[in-house]
């Protein structure tokens, strides 16, 4: 069994990031224990200052620890990064050499109402990963217009972004194995 585990940069009780999570939940093989986390808004400021770790960010770093690989889907806010998930990985990655992304199977979507699909975040994301180490998956899927994306049902109306979607998820259950291997 593959955990994954799903992290929306979103907020909004009813994001578009998070339906996209949604879908790709309901995408999954049998084999997948898919974890949607949803404690962004708990995550206080990023302050090194503090010297005890707040409790939110434990249970984000022990859920990170825990999956086999990860799927991050984010909004675009000023054409970059949430402040909210930026802000989240930095408490992760501390300290540096014991973060729990280091070495771990990642990958990155992104939803949004315009006409790039949150294209430049997620390239920010995919930076930002990097340097702490996670192992980005190379797939992309830039979800544009994304209030219209979606059936009733939550599922991708656009049979090329659903196939993309799987193949993101077979992409990250793939390199898992090959490093349990």
């Amino acid at each position: 069994m593959t955990r994954l585990l799903a992290i929306s940069g979103s907020l909004r009780r009813r994001s578009y990031n998070g339906s996209l999570l949604r879908a790709a939940a309901a995408a999954c093989d049998p084999e997948v224990e898919f974890v949607l986390w949803s404690g962004l808004d708990a995550i206080p400021a990023y302050n090194e200052d503090v010297e005890h770790v707040p409790r939110p960010v434990v249970l984000l770093k022990r859920e990170i620890a825990a999956a086999d690989a990860i799927l991050f889907a984010t909004p675009e806010y000023n054409a970059s990064v949430p402040g909210a998930l930026k802000n989240a990985l930095d408490w992760v990655s501390r300290p540096l050499e014991a973060n729990p992304l280091r070495d771990k199977p990642v990958a990155v979507v992104g939803a949004s109402q315009g006409v790039f699909g949150a294209a430049w975040a997620q390239a920010d994301l995919r930076k930002i990963l990097r340097t702490l180490g996670a192992r980005v998956d190379a797939h992309e899927l830039s979800l544009a217009r994304a209030q219209h994306a979606f059936t009733p049902e939550g599922r991708l109306r656009d049979s090329r972004q659903a196939a993309a979607l799987v193949s993101i998820l077979r992409s990250l259950v793939q390199q898992t194995r090959s490093r349990a291997a």
